[in-house]
């Protein structure tokens, strides 16, 4: 079993609250393939979208270019939602400020540092060459 697997796991078991208000599980089809890939992702709410921060290295946000239809396991309830990609470096740059701000602890795994609570803007400016936003809206 890999990390994945285990933060799925738990996702999916009676012990999700230990991780939900902040992981969820989405699934995606292949858009070759048609093959359902799930995976854990970390996650955060603004307004009525939830944000997904993924390295660009990473695969399965692919499949998401121009917009796609994607299952959650959102605190271990299935929900369907529309999704769609954040690649400009510009955006990816002003979101990681909102998502530094939901999620303070993830500036220093990312090298991001903070002064009085402001992130560095080189900083951010490097990591959001690295990084895109997944923009999920939920189904009514």
């Amino acid at each position: 079993m890999n990390g994945n697997d285990f933060m799925a796991w738990i996702l999916r078991s009676p012990f999700h609250s230990i991780l939900s208000n902040g992981m969820m599980l989405i699934t995606i089809t292949g858009r070759k393939t048609g093959k359902a890939y799930t995976t854990p992702v970390g996650y955060y709410v603004e307004g009525e979208y939830l944000w997904v921060i993924t390295s660009r290295e990473r695969k399965w946000w692919r499949n998401l270019q121009g917009g796609a239809t994607v299952d959650l396991l959102l605190k271990r309830k299935p929900v369907r939602g529309a999704a769609d990609v954040e690649l400009d470096e510009k955006a990816v740059e002003a979101r990681m400020y909102e998502y530094l701000r939901h999620v303070p602890q993830a500036a220093k795994p990312m090298k991001v540092h903070v002064e009085n609570g402001k992130p560095d803007p080189q900083d951010i400016a490097n990591t959001a060459k690295d990084r895109l936003f997944v923009k999920i809206k939920l189904a009514q």
